[in-house]
């Protein structure tokens, strides 16, 4: 558990606009540590929020009250049922792990939000998430077969398969009591739920009341999936797993223009891919500057298109794959794009264009200065049919407004992450992101789509679910939240009785914020200033990631947030801005989440929005050494280089510092050092530069060319051999 400020501070954002203080960090290592945490906080009175992989782009995992962390050790596989095709996990396993896992068993968990490295079941479960193969593979709704939970009040249950006549036999008593009361609700709303509920697969906004049968089977699970933890707590989760597919195929689609992309992607479509994703021309031009992604580019992209569609297809056999990505050349040939599609049948080839689609959200917020794209209406999802028009008109909305758009993602379902491009640090574009918003909505509304289509309500869409559903449906959603949880104590404001989307008190950049004077010892002009730099950390968390690649080595050992760049990147910029206190900036509690910090610049590379925590931490480190002096063993390393040649027979006397008893305690309250672990030893004889005669001529014989031989202090001084 954390209570202390810096920490809570790591907790109070996930990936949206929003940020919420909460009273203290609970980590839970069973189901027993959940239900006891929800104990306590129903008897005080506080809010209790699960929180997985904090990547939720809506504000689902910030609130007040106690943050319950299922990420660090609720993460294991309980039982795997091969034959049947069946998973139980607990909440916090990310879905990266689990298919690295079910691998060798040739299976899969389908739903594969761009998010995979980091995001949580659990998280997934909660905001019913799905992904680019959608189309194939349905969505988090279509792929849970069970939920154990915990409720508000402390009654554990199975979410599961409920028969028609089941009421007077499940168990426990609760659990009876609200299969009764959620049909109920479905009987009495049903022509209102069928008049209103969008008809287009990806609608996940609300509860999934259009789900139970008043009379038949039904499963109680889905009405939990997508309810964002506002129902109960999962504690474990059974999945329905696919074979993995034995082959696949990619064709990278080239288009002149943006609306030449939209107004063929339902032919496309029609191809029976699994997949068909945008990338945008703004994400290939940010691409390019982004050192992991620009040889992906350069080697795949053609020309300067005005956008690509990413066209996958999968079987047991390569050889008709071969035959599809050829139909899909035709298919463009006859749309009027000529040899536009670039074919990828390596799986090497085809996971590196795939990577620089799953970094989309990063990629797009990789835009220097205070304006980037803001998530508000990036999940609405229309038919397929109006995609085209839909999105002509929602660039006629931002160019009315002054701004500009950027649009990615999954154009095979009609859900196009669309976002526009603002500066919520003021007034003026906060209220144009609301006037956006709503003239959005309507369009969506107007097309018979969902103004929810993947990241969930959170605050930014749960006040909109009236002029959506109607009053009707949004009363029956109160109805279903005071069944489960009368108290009003698992995550509140989320889905029913929300804030309003635009109150800047819950913004991350809030009317108050502002950056403290500061003397920095770097200079960070590119990014406006030291805080620029630290805000282009988005807090998606690609840096939560195990594999591949080696960002963030710290938190891959630990599984600490504090060790993550994010989590080192929000304590900064909370303390840059004031809100850790004064001392803020030179606390023991930031300093000890920098310490581990290795400096490797993974980041630097890996992060897709350019986030270098070594650089910054330098610069905490300049300012931290101002006020608390600089220990004799930090000294001592940075004088090795340059006083290393003269130690001379002192070396012998330092070898010693293991040998002699005591000696070695004595060392490290001096220096820091600690006793636990040998000190490197001084070699006998250094190495020491070949100029000689000898050196020459063995140089003169080489028959394989020269070498370069770069020698350091440590390997000259103490690995001479």
């Amino acid at each position: 558990m954390w209570f202390d400020r810096a920490s809570r501070g790591m907790y109070a954002t996930d990936a949206s606009i929003y940020q919420i203080m909460p009273l203290g960090v609970v980590v839970p290592r069973t189901a027993a540590d959940v239900e006891a945490t929800i104990a306590i906080a129903r008897e005080h009175g506080v809010p209790v929020t699960a929180r997985g992989g904090g990547t939720s782009q809506c504000g689902q995992t910030v609130n007040h009250g106690l943050i319950v962390d299922v990420s660090r050790y609720m993460r294991d596989v309980i039982a795997l049922d091969t034959t049947a095709r069946t998973v139980r996990v607990q909440p916090g396993i990310v879905l990266d792990e689990l298919n690295r896992a079910l691998k060798k068993e040739g299976l899969f968990f389908p739903v594969d939000p761009s998010t995979a490295s980091r995001a949580t079941i659990g998280g997934m479960t909660a905001n019913n998430s799905s992904g680019a193969r959608s189309i194939r593979y349905g969505i988090m709704a279509d792929n849970v077969a069970g939920i154990d939970a915990v409720l508000a009040d402390g009654t554990r249950a199975y979410f599961g398969e409920v028969a028609a006549a089941a009421n007077g036999t499940v168990t426990p008593a609760r659990y009876r009591d609200l299969v009764a009361r959620v049909r109920a609700i479905a009987a009495r709303e049903a022509s209102e739920i069928d008049a209103r509920i969008p008809k287009v697969q990806r609608n996940v906004g609300g509860y999934a009341i259009h789900t139970v049968r008043p009379q038949g089977d039904f499963n109680m699970a889905k009405l939990l999936v997508g309810s964002e933890g506002t129902l109960a707590f999962f504690t474990e989760i059974d999945l329905a797993l696919q074979p993995l597919p034995r082959a696949k195929a990619l064709g990278v689609c080239h288009f002149p223009t943006f609306a030449d992309a939209m107004r063929s992607t339902e032919a496309l479509v029609a191809l029976e891919p699994v997949a068909v994703e945008l990338v945008d021309r703004t994400m290939i031009e940010l691409s390019r500057k982004i050192a992991a992604f620009a040889p992906i580019l350069e080697k795949y992209v053609r020309g300067e298109p005005g956008s690509l569609l990413l066209v996958e297809f999968t079987g047991d056999d390569p050889a008709p794959l071969a035959e599809r990505l050829d139909a899909l050349d035709d298919a463009m040939a006859s749309l009027g794009f000529p040899n536009a599609v670039v074919k990828l049948t390596d799986t090497a080839q085809q996971s590196e264009m795939w990577e620089v689609r799953a970094a989309g959200l990063n990629i797009m917020t990789s835009m220097r200065g205070d304006s980037k794209p803001i998530s508000i209406i990036e999940d609405c999802a229309v038919p397929l049919q109006h995609l085209a028009d839909y999105t002509e008109r929602l660039n006629r909305i931002f160019a009315k407004y002054g701004t500009t758009g950027t649009f990615y993602a999954h154009a095979s379902v009609g859900c196009l992450h669309v976002r526009p491009v603002l500066n919520v640090k003021h007034d003026e574009d906060v209220g144009k992101l609301r006037a956006i918003a709503e003239e959005a909505f309507a369009i969506v509304r107007e097309y018979g789509g969902a103004h929810s289509g993947e990241h969930g309500d959170g605050i930014v869409r749960s006040e909109f679910h009236e002029e959506m559903f109607g009053s009707r449906i949004v009363a029956a959603f109160r109805d279903v939240k005071s069944a489960f949880d009368p108290g009003n104590t698992l995550n509140p404001g989320k889905i029913v009785d929300a804030p309003r989307m635009d109150d800047r008190t819950l913004f991350r950049y809030g009317p108050k914020y502002a950056p403290i004077p500061l003397e920095t010892e770097l200079d960070w002009s590119e990014f406006g200033s030291f805080t620029g730099a630290v805000e282009m950390c988005n807090n998606n968390g690609a840096c939560r990631k195990s594999e591949p690649g080696a960002m963030c080595p710290s938190y891959r050992v630990t599984d600490d947030e504090h060790h993550s760049t994010r989590g080192r990147a929000n304590g900064l910029r909370l303390a840059l801005t004031g809100q850790l206190g004064p001392d803020g900036l030179t606390s023991q509690e930031l300093y000890d989440a920098l310490d581990l910090c290795v400096s490797c610049k993974a980041c630097r590379r890996e992060c897709p929005t350019g986030v270098d925590m070594a650089r910054m931490k330098i610069e905490f480190l300049a300012n931290y050494r101002k006020q608390h002096g600089t220990p004799l063993g930090d000294r001592v390393v940075a004088a090795l280089p340059r006083a290393a040649h003269r130690a001379g027979p002192l070396r012998r006397l330092a070898n010693l510092r293991d040998s002699i008893p005591g000696v070695a305690r004595l060392f490290e309250r001096a220096t820091g050092f600690t006793a636990k672990r040998p000190l490197p030893r001084w070699h006998a004889r250094p190495f020491r530069d070949g100029r000689g005669a000898a050196s020459s001529a063995r140089a003169a014989a080489a028959k394989h060319g020269e070498v370069v031989l770069l020698v350091d202090t440590f390997n000259r001084y103490f690995e001479a051999d």
